[in-house]
């Protein structure tokens, strides 16, 4: 567990030339440049709010302080870091699923069918500001595919996120320009779903167990 302010930016699960239609350039770009950038300002907010002579908690207000700044800061970078982190290690694969798969099986409960999942979630990817997300909401023991705008906004609390898209223009401007479609076929193209599967099983199904578990 690190401490505050010791953050680490993750290597990635698979080489920056390995995926298609998404650019060695970019993939080392979005890693290097923007998901280290909010490793490293959540490290600078975390050591901030350490340090009594930076976060001046006399002066907290709700219309500005310092204090403020930083903590509507500190969710923005944290929630960036971790959503990249779930962004690439969804990467990496071929795409191809295994209907017999925790995952698979569940998307067709929950959506009707794997491909009213992928439309749903392509629509949501194009409507998004920032992201789309399959995530599994524990308040109802569902998979939903969720917009969030910014890193934290739309976020729901409690849900876990599965496979994020980043629609920022930094993720695919540089390959397809305005067209967001294409790269959004690419991010499906790419997709690891044995690592999905297996952030499903180790992270809800506790969370399942430990829920069916609760006394009514």
């Amino acid at each position: 567990m690190p401490a505050h302010g010791d953050h680490q930016l993750r290597s990635l699960p698979f080489a920056t030339d390995a995926l298609d239609g998404i650019t060695q350039e970019v993939v080392e770009w979005h890693h290097g440049t923007h998901h280290k950038g909010y490793v490293d300002k959540r490290n600078v907010i975390e050591k901030s709010l350490a340090d009594p002579g930076k976060a001046d908690r006399a002066g907290a207000h709700a219309n500005y302080s310092t204090y403020r700044a930083l903590k509507r800061e500190e969710t923005f970078n944290a929630s960036g870091m971790i959503l990249h982190e779930v962004y690439w290690d969804n990467l990496g694969g071929d795409g191809q699923t295994d209907s017999s798969s925790a995952i698979v099986q569940r998307i067709e409960r929950d959506f009707g069918s794997f491909d009213a999942w992928k439309e749903d979630f392509t629509t949501c990817a194009t409507a998004s500001r920032g992201w789309a997300i399959l995530c599994y909401d524990p308040s109802d023991g569902r998979l939903h595919n969720y917009l969030c705008d910014f890193h934290h906004d739309g976020a729901v609390w409690g849900a876990i996120p599965l496979i994020a898209v980043d629609v920022w223009e930094h993720a695919y401007y540089r390959i397809y320009g305005p067209k967001r479609p294409p790269y959004i076929e690419a991010f499906l193209k790419n997709l690891h779903w044995g690592r999905v599967t297996e952030r499903f099983e180790r992270l809800v199904k506790p969370v399942e167990e430990a829920l069916t578990a609760v006394p009514a």
